[in-house]
């Protein structure tokens, strides 16, 4: 079993016509020959990414889900531009090689970028790395490292300062996600208004404006395969702003299962943070306001919006699904898994 990240088989209702891409590619990249192979990474729920093959080279494609998207999500252009503007000063984004936006080729924005070679820990490592409790301890604390590093990218003069909307990220954050949540709902979904209502009423002022990514995960980093404690590669900038810094990080342990986690948490996990050697949540919080000098009475808020904020993003999939928008039978319990972290964000909340 290769340690690479492979691309696999294409889900059903999510095939590209290989005639449009063969035709598309050839006249926007140079060099291209013969005709496209193209797969589908297992990973992710929300954007699509396909791998194109011409011979040996090897090129991603990204693209927007099938069927209804909310309005301002899944938006490609952004995301590519994003990139092409943070690739200057974060040298871990892959280079953007073409940008489309005419829907008379494959019904949506889309963009295509080199493929990374490495390795991605999704749910769980490969065997064959074999990591001991200290390597996997230096892995971790690197893929936090790239987190803290992006935070302290300057960006003022440059294209990325104009995501910034200025003071008051908090509160547009909150509400937005509330609102959200509220038109994503179905008839068999939590009404986390508890929650809401809670978030709400504590929310901080903003700690600071800085670059955020705002899905940063283990599945979203690239690892070296000759050295896997070395990060190469960040992926996924879709929902990256210019916003504040411990938002970012609670949206990241929203993602972090770890080793002393209840069943129904486990079963949610998507990344291999419950090994031996991986920082705990606390830990990770410890370590990172360390590293950045920044100081917060408490963190119970930003974990709170953290897994509200999972919680609306898994609803917004389940609405495809429990309208017939996605045949993916993966988004089937989706429903069970937002009421299960309403449950987890009461817990922390009655905690606090």
């Amino acid at each position: 079993m290769s340690l690479i990240d492979q691309a696999g088989n294409i889900r059903e209702g999510e095939e590209l016509d290989s005639q449009v891409i063969e035709s598309y590619f050839k006249q926007h990249i140079d060099g291209l020959e013969g005709q496209p192979s193209i797969t589908q990474f297992p990973g992710g729920a929300s954007n699509l990414t396909y791998q194109v093959n011409f011979g040996e080279r090897a090129l991603i494609l990204r693209r927007p889900p099938f069927g209804r998207i909310a309005k301002g999500a899944h938006d490609m252009l952004r995301e590519a531009r994003i990139m092409q503007a943070l690739k200057p000063v974060y040298p871990y984004v892959p280079d953007i090689l073409a940008i489309c936006d005419d829907h008379e080729v494959l019904g949506c924005d889309f963009y295509v970028m080199e493929k990374l070679t490495g390795i991605i820990p999704r749910q769980n490592m490969p065997k064959e790395l074999d990591l001991s409790p200290e390597k996997t301890r230096q892995l971790c604390l690197s893929v936090v490292d790239k987190l803290i590093e992006l935070h302290q990218v300057s960006i003022t003069g440059t294209e990325l300062e104009k995501l910034g909307k200025g003071d008051g990220y908090v509160a547009r954050q909150i509400n937005g996600w509330s609102d959200r949540y509220t038109k994503a709902k179905t008839d068999d979904a939590t009404g986390f208004e508890e929650v809401m209502q809670w978030l709400k009423a504590n929310m901080p002022e903003d700690c600071g404006q800085v670059l955020i990514h705002n899905d940063f995960r283990f599945d979203n980093v690239v690892l070296n395969p000759d050295n896997p404690n070395e990060v190469i590669g960040v992926l996924d900038w879709e929902m990256a702003t210019v916003g504040d810094p411990l938002m970012d990080l609670g949206n990241s342990l929203a993602y972090w299962v770890q080793v002393d986690d209840d069943a129904q948490f486990q079963m949610m996990r998507r990344q291999p943070t419950h090994i031996p050697g991986m920082l705990t949540r606390d830990e990770v919080v410890d370590y990172y306001l360390e590293k950045t000098g920044r100081n917060v009475e408490s963190f119970v808020f930003y974990e709170v919006y953290g897994l509200f904020r999972l919680a609306v993003i898994i609803q917004q999939i389940y609405y495809r699904y429990f309208h017939g928008q996605t045949k993916d039978k993966r988004f089937a319990g989706f429903v069970h898994a937002a009421k299960y972290l309403e449950a987890r964000c009461l817990a922390k909340i009655k905690a606090a």
